[in-house]
């Protein structure tokens, strides 16, 4: 099995579908990264993903909006085509099956109005259900001298 993990922002506002009787949200995470090229410039490079979330309990849906600062992991999938210009182009694709959402990019320290959950299907290859996960655990006092 190939698992892809992403954290990054949406791009847009998801969209959802039904097909013979299930629903399918797509959405589009962008992952930026800066860093120092070989002549010391600062280069900003931004990776998109393409994902389709297959469930049949889409009410993370209304949280999937544009900024919205998720987690996701999933099946990855290249796909190939030629552009208007006659251009090889390649996308990543990714079928999920998990999805956390973390905060939004104009979110405040004060807190965040959506729910901090995981979406995550129960069986990846055989079963497109999810279920809401959370997670009460607290982390232990940091003791150490340094």
């Amino acid at each position: 099995m190939i698992k892809l993990q992403i954290i990054g922002h949406l791009g847009g506002d998801c969209t959802t579908n039904e097909v013979n009787g299930r629903t399918v949200i797509n959405f589009n995470v962008a992952h930026s990264e800066k860093y120092k090229d070989a002549q010391g410039s600062m280069v900003d490079k931004t990776t998109w993903v393409r994902c389709s979330y297959w469930t049949d309990r889409p009410t993370i849906s209304q949280y999937l909006k544009k900024g919205q600062l998720i987690y996701a992991e999933g099946n990855p999938e290249a796909e190939g085509f030629m552009n208007k210009e006659n251009q090889a182009v390649a996308t990543l694709k990714m079928n999920v099956f998990r999805i956390q959402l973390l905060g939004s990019k104009n979110d405040n320290a004060g807190g965040n109005s959506q729910p901090n959950n995981s979406y995550q299907n129960q069986n990846s290859t055989t079963s497109n259900v999810s279920q809401p996960v959370t997670s009460d655990v607290e982390e232990p006092a940091d003791d150490l001298p340094f």
